[in-house]
């Protein structure tokens, strides 16, 4: 990859690991469920009459919007809002890798190998040492929301393979379409109109910076950006970058938010990074053997003349 090239791919991290904190924060201002709606409302409008349709089935365009939109970012709001921390989120979502694995070999047939399956054990390893400091000192409902939320992302993920779009950023332009009315939805019944209208009507600026910040630097920016690299590089060579997400998420949430970060985490932080590198190494192309090569007429061998007369 080229040094720039590099550099946008940091970026990119670095602006999702930030979302983490700025989720939280946009958590003060909105309910959960409205907060995900406005954020994918944000994200489709305008941009949606200035990109093509993607050229992919509407079931693919349907079926992501829900998982991803509605069932993933509703479940880790809700998570977070229930008090799972943001730099513990950012981390937990990676395991989003392993159930995507898992997923694509349940319904693709997409057989891992060892190497990636080892990658799987440690990293759910990291999972149940980050569930027992949260057992210990946050609310463990919150840390399952934000578990399930990954196996969704790890849907979509799928998903988004069977749909292969040959544009990542008018894919999610489209994709973020759909979830904005079941979000709306759902939240005037959990969450109750006044309370959507008190937050609607309290909208102040740090409120539509929180948006703006979510809709269009995390969902169009970066989706773009990740996109065109993917055009232009293997996607193992793309991939790895996203480990440096709970690098960004753990060190903005320690540095705005004051969140301690204790040895159990440090673990579990080691063990889940370093399990999804390890699920996310492309597995090793074997050589095929050489057909052997045709004899030359050096080689042929010449029948001894006869003896008989």
């Amino acid at each position: 990859m080229r040094p720039t090239h590099i550099l946008l791919a940091v970026l990119v991290t670095a602006v999702w690991g930030v979302n983490f904190v700025v989720i939280e924060v946009g958590l003060d201002h909105f309910p959960p469920l409205l907060f995900s709606a406005l954020r994918f409302l944000v994200a489709a409008l305008p941009a949606v009459f200035f990109v093509g349709r993607p050229k992919v089935a509407w079931k693919w365009l349907v079926g992501v919007g829900l998982t991803l939109g509605v069932a993933k970012f509703g479940l880790l709001f809700i998570g977070m809002d229930a008090g799972m921390p943001a730099g513990l989120s950012s981390l937990v979502l990676q395991i989003q890798a392993v159930f995507t694995a898992l997923i694509a070999f349940a319904v693709l047939g997409e057989r891992p190998a060892r190497i990636r399956v080892v990658g799987m054990a440690v990293a759910l390893a990291g999972i149940a040492v980050a569930a027992v400091h949260e057992g210990a000192s946050g609310p463990l409902t919150a840390f399952g929301l934000t578990v399930a939320a990954a196996a969704c992302w790890g849907v979509s993920n799928v998903l988004t393979r069977k749909a292969a779009p040959p544009d990542a950023l008018n894919f999610m332009v489209w994709v973020s379409t759909v979830p904005i009315l079941p979000l709306v939805g759902l939240s005037l019944l959990f969450e109750g109109p006044s309370r959507d209208l008190d937050a609607l009507r309290s909208l102040d600026w740090q409120g539509v910076g929180i948006i703006v910040y979510v809709a269009w630097v995390t969902t169009v920016f970066g989706f773009g950006v990740w996109g065109y690299l993917l055009r232009r590089h293997p996607a193992s060579t793309v991939a790895p970058f996203s480990l440096l997400v709970p690098v960004f998420g753990m060190s903005s949430a320690a540095l705005f938010l004051d969140e301690s970060v204790g040895a159990l985490q440090w673990c579990a932080a080691a063990l889940l990074v370093g399990g999804v590198a390890l699920a996310s190494l492309p597995p090793r192309r074997r050589t095929p053997a050489a057909p052997p090569a045709p004899a030359s007429y050096a080689d042929e061998v010449i029948p001894e003349p006869s003896s008989r007369a």
